[in-house]
């Protein structure tokens, strides 16, 4: 299978070790992975705004990046969910439809395509908190949600259970938003800043050493809150914690 890597900007630009860790871990499972350079941001944070039309040469980038690949895999849910849903500023060619068609976030490439459970190079002897961002939540689908009846089941716990020496603790409420939101943060910053704050203590409270996530942005925003209210907690994206990292 052809298999390309999509760095989110944000990840690109503060967090590259999630991008290293998720090449690696990709890689861990003979996977020949190619990394176009001609790549940018999806067109996500312009869509967010409302400035739709204004996404379009970040789509037409986006899509010269990765058109012919069999599977794009990205560590961000958000980004994946608008390439696959919301990325119409452009003409729908069928090559703009194969890219979208073909956007994978990176836990539920792992569970549902790779099928992998066990990672017997990983070992993580902490408390942690699991962070399911909305996009996760509600667009992929790679949680159940909490207010709606029928199995539970959670692909990024399935994967992480393949993770010696991890003790996992819940939050009361598993499933609210720590309110990053993109550029929502921005616009309605006490609103936001509370909603986070509130995530981390109820994260705290249940015990967590670490918080992990498979979306590096709900992290930084936490991490943010967490030091400004000095919480006894750490942050960690699951691509880390299934490569192997330690802390």
């Amino acid at each position: 299978m052809k298999v390309a890597l999509f760095v989110p900007c944000f990840i690109d630009a503060f967090y590259p070790e999630v991008a290293i860790a998720t090449l690696e871990l990709l890689e861990r499972f003979g996977l020949d992975v190619d990394y176009p350079q001609e790549q940018t941001c999806c067109g996500q944070p312009m869509a967010n705004s409302g400035a739709h039309a204004e996404a379009a040469g970040a789509e037409r980038v986006f899509t010269r990046s990765f058109a012919g690949y069999d599977y794009i895999v990205g560590p961000s849910a958000s980004c994946i969910h608008h390439v696959r849903e919301h990325m119409t500023a452009i003409e729908q060619t069928d090559e703009v439809r194969q890219v979208r068609a073909n956007a994978y976030e990176l836990v539920e490439f792992l569970h549902d395509v790779l099928g992998v459970r066990d990672f017997p190079w990983a070992e993580f002897p902490y408390r942690v908190g699991l962070h399911n961002s909305c996009s996760a939540v509600r667009h992929l689908r790679e949680v159940s949600m909490s207010e709606v009846s029928g199995p539970q089941f959670s692909k990024p716990l399935a994967l992480l259970q393949g993770v010696k020496g991890i003790e996992f603790v819940k939050p009361a409420r598993p499933d609210e938003c720590c309110g990053f939101g993109g550029t929502f943060s921005v616009t309605e910053e006490p609103v936001s800043v509370r909603m986070g704050q509130d995530k981390v203590r109820d994260h705290v409270q249940a015990g967590a050493q670490y918080i992990v996530s498979g979306d590096m942005s709900c992290l930084m925003h936490q991490q943010g809150c967490a030091e400004r209210m000095k919480a006894d907690t750490r942050f960690i994206h699951i691509a880390q914690v299934l490569n192997g990292a330690r802390e």
